[in-house]
This record gives C-alpha cells, sequence and structure tokens, in this order.
C-alpha cells in the first residue's frame, strides 16, 4: 500500500494563515520523513477557513523544502485559467525540481459565480470544456498537437527535459472517461462521494488508453482519515471535523473548530443524520481499525494508494495521525 497526502491547509480557529501555511511545510517535511508518496495541495476561493488559494506558488515552496516526496496539485481547477499558462507554471515547477511534480486537474467551478467570475476576470467560461482544456495541457507540455491544431505553433516554455505528471481528479465515470481516453491519472475523491467509486474506478481502467504520460493506468483514492492511539481518542479528534465539515456545506465560518467548541453544539435531527453520512467520507480509529478499513476499501477499489486528507484542529494531533497511519502500512 502506498499512502500519500491532500493538504486543503485548513485553518483551525485562533490560528492564522500564516501559521497555517507554515504548518503545510512543516507537515510536508515529515510525512516525506514517514514515507509518503506525495503531498498535493487543494486550491479554493473566497473562503476564510482554507489558505491555499494558489497551488503553483505552494507546490514550489513545499518542493524547495523537501528532497524526494512528490509535490503537486490536487488540484488546480482548469475551467477558470488557459491551458498554456498551467501547462507554463507547471514546466517551470519541473525545472526547477525535475521528476518530482504532479498536475492533479479539476474540473470545479471554484466557488460562487461571482467568485468564479473575478478568477475568469468576467469570462462567462463554460465546465464542459474540460475535457479540451486537459487535452490541450497535455499538448501543451508534449508538443503533441496534431498538425491541424490551432496552437501547433505554440510552444510552452521553458523546455524542460521531463514533464510533470498529469492527473485528473474526479467524482464520477465522466472524469474517469476524462483521464482514460488521454491517458493520464485518476484520482478518485471519495472523501467527497464515497458512493460511486467502484464504477468510476472500473470504467477509468477499462477505457485507459496509453499515452505519452503514461503506459497502464494510474490510480489513488482521497479519503478522510482520523488515526489515534485508540479508537475512542480518535473518535474524539473526529468531532472537530464533523462540526467543520457542517459549517462548510451551509457556507459558515469555515475555520476548523476546537473539540471543545464541537461539543458545545446543539445538533438537530437533520445535522445528526448529515454527521452520519459524512462520515462514510472518512475512516476514523486506531491504527489497526483504520487499516483494516483502507485494506478493505482497496480491494472494493482494487486500487493501492491512497491520498489522506485530516482536517482536525490539533495540528500535532494531525502529525500523530499521519505517523500512526505510516507505521501501522510500514511505509518506511
Amino acid at each position: 500500500m502506498q499512502l500519500s497526502v491532500l493538504d486543503q491547509a485548513p485553518i483551525s480557529r485562533g490560528s492564522s494563515p500564516e501559521e497555517t501555511l507554515q504548518n503545510t511545510i512543516k507537515l510536508a517535511q515529515i510525512t516525506e520523513k514517514l514515507g509518503y508518496k506525495r503531498y498535493w495541495v487543494a486550491e479554493h476561493h473566497n473562503t476564510s477557513g482554507l489558505a491555499s488559494t494558489s497551488p503553483e506558488i505552494l507546490i514550489g515552496q513545499i518542493a524547495a523544502r523537501t528532497n524526494k516526496i512528490r509535490v503537486g496539485s490536487g488540484g488546480v481547477l482548469l475551467p477558470q485559467y488557459s491551458p498554456l499558462k498551467v501547462a507554463e507554471n507547471f514546466k517551470m515547477l519541473e525545472g526547477f525540481h525535475p521528476n518530482r511534480i504532479d498536475l492533479g486537474l479539476g474540473r470545479s467551478p471554484g466557488g460562487s459565480q461571482a467568485t468564479r467570475l473575478a478568477l475568469t476576470d468576467g469570462l462567462k467560461k463554460s465546465l464542459s470544456s474540460f475535457p479540451r482544456q486537459v487535452s490541450e495541457v497535455q499538448g501543451f507540455l508534449h508538443h503533441s498537437f496534431p498538425e491541424d491544431h490551432p496552437y501547433r505553433m505554440v510552444k510552452a516554455g521553458p523546455k524542460v527535459k521531463s514533464q510533470p505528471e498529469m492527473w485528473v481528479l474526479g467524482l464520477s465515470e465522466r472524469g474517469a472517461k476524462n483521464a482514460a481516453n488521454l491517458g493520464i491519472g485518476f484520482t478518485y475523491g471519495h472523501f467527497i462521494n464515497p458512493d460511486n467509486g467502484e464504477e468510476a474506478l472500473s470504467t477509468y481502467r477499462e477505457r485507459f488508453r496509453p499515452s505519452l504520460d503514461s503506459s497502464k493506468p494510474k490510480t489513488n483514492v482521497c479519503i478522510f482519515v482520523i488515526c489515534a492511539d485508540t479508537d475512542r481518542e480518535a473518535e474524539e479528534l473526529a468531532l472537530s471535523q464533523d462540526r467543520w465539515l457542517l459549517n462548510v456545506e451551509k457556507g459558515r465560518d469555515t475555520k476548523v473548530p476546537s473539540i471543545e467548541e464541537a461539543k458545545s453544539k446543539q445538533y438537530n435531527d437533520e445535522e445528526l443524520e448529515k454527521i452520519k453520512k459524512n462520515r462514510k467520507r472518512a475512516v476514523i480509529g486506531s491504527p489497526d481499525t483504520v487499516k483494516s478499513k483502507l485494506l478493505e476499501l482497496s480491494r472494493r477499489y482494487n486500487n493501492e494508494e491512497f491520498m489522506v486528507i485530516t482536517n482536525i484542529y490539533d495540528f500535532e494531533a494531525k502529525i500523530h495521525s499521519y505517523r500512526l497511519l505510516a507505521q501501522a502500512f510500514h511505509l518506511k
């Protein structure tokens, strides 16, 4: 089993964006030493609770302060941007850190309609253009446009010797088909939608076409994980994530609340049902419990790499969670 990290740079109540970003660097350094394969950072906008607004900048900072862990985006929200500019940003990162950069691409609009229009400078761009845009990023990275393509003569620079590894992030068979048709990696977001992974991953493998990026299918699955010394301690830590997810879904203050704050909240029946449903997006427990559940999920998904996201209040408890998980799977 290979384990990787997805970091949204969540800001805990009482902390600052500056401290959170420094914690991201620290966590990357720690998980590298623990044997994690990748460290990906997300992209979010117009939110008070997530500090990762520019994955390209954060990737450069992380890669410069680590030595071997692959560093990438999970993911760049391509519909808002130019495929040429995205390709050049990541070719530049690859030039600084050869064979260590991953380019994960997402279809998300990035927030509200007003937020999206601010990102596109007022242009009303269609999400349905995502497959074409991914194909163009691939064309710019490899200089592989067909003869009749309008951008055939546009060369993305710098002309580096290696190229970033491409991935599509998806929640359904649609995203799986996009990745398979272009012969690039596919990441399934179990931490968002735990109900469609088997179908999506199966579709991806069945339809995969070898490409300049990859000769065979590559998959990983992103999932919330909270690991502690005992099941009871893990459940206690998970209270902050439970409350945080409710706040995110209701558009409230999205900073991660403390356990005490979460305990002080009186939940109604609808909220309790939502927490129960959200728990399907996560694996929570002691090392033995978490390992058993991840191995079971791995068999269902026919997948050997999980990207672990741990959005809890206490940073030291987060580090301990990643450490226990690494030990359980003997990453070193």
